[in-house]
């Protein structure tokens, strides 16, 4: 087995006296784990931090072996990792995709949505350029691994208008006037989910509650679900920023 690929690194752990475990997302291949010889070592370690994008070599015998993983940095976004809120961010998209996707499946809108969302955490001088962005995101992992929320059509009258809550139930889209007195236990659907386009911190904030429900229901589950408490202080960091 061997795969030549561009890959994000999601995730690392210590392996041996000095190597190390990777897992890291490819286009065309997934999430696939390497063993990296020197890992822990001054030069590596730099290199195999979340986020960063490398071009990845991984080899071994058959599909069952765990395979050795070299790696040459193409771009590095250690930077980041000095400045909390994207940090932040970047702690969250990194740990939520290496916790959820399936090894060895492809993924290449998820890929190409991760790199892109990185590179505007890099790119934006706010918070507030990205994180709209970071809630489609977690809506297409969501649809990705099957859940999918239906924002098409009221749930109650079949309208394609006016659309204003998803059912926490069903993760269907509900109307005002579906809604009716039933509102209060519904959850918000900020327009820019549905429009396109920026977002104010109301709706961003809104769009949160709504992806988190159905990540912690569905997805993020047993053991999982420890690494909601790294979204939370995401959340947490950009209500400072409100503020």
């Amino acid at each position: 087995m061997r795969i030549e690929s561009p890959a994000i690194i999601l995730a690392m752990r210590p392996h041996g006296e000095h190597g190390a475990v990777v897992r890291a997302l490819t286009p065309e291949d997934g999430v696939q784990p390497g063993y990296v010889r020197g890992g822990r070592s001054r030069r590596l370690r730099p290199v195999l931090l979340p986020g960063n994008l490398v071009q990845a070599d991984y080899r071994a015998r058959s599909e069952e072996q765990l395979a050795q993983l070299s790696v040459e940095l193409v771009l590095s976004r250690a930077p980041l990792l000095g400045e909390p809120l994207p940090a932040a961010a970047i702690d969250w998209l990194c740990a939520l995709t290496a916790a959820t996707l399936p090894e060895g499946q492809a993924y290449p809108r998820l890929y190409e949505a991760l790199d892109g969302l990185l590179s505007a955490i890099e790119a934006a001088a706010s918070a507030q350029g990205w994180a709209a962005a970071l809630v489609r995101y977690e809506l297409l992992l969501l649809a990705e691994l099957g859940f999918g929320l239906d924002l098409s059509t009221c749930a109650v009258t079949g309208a394609a208008d006016t659309l204003a809550f998803v059912s926490p139930k069903s993760g269907r889209a509900v109307s005002r006037e579906g809604a009716g007195t039933y509102a209060d236990r519904l959850l918000a659907l900020p327009p820019f989910l549905l429009a396109g386009g920026g977002a104010g911190w109301d709706d961003i904030f809104d769009g949160m509650r709504l992806t988190r429900h159905f990540l912690a229901r569905d997805v993020l589950i047993e053991r999982q679900a420890e690494i909601l408490a790294a979204r939370d202080r995401l959340v947490e960091r950009l209500r400072r920023v409100v503020r």
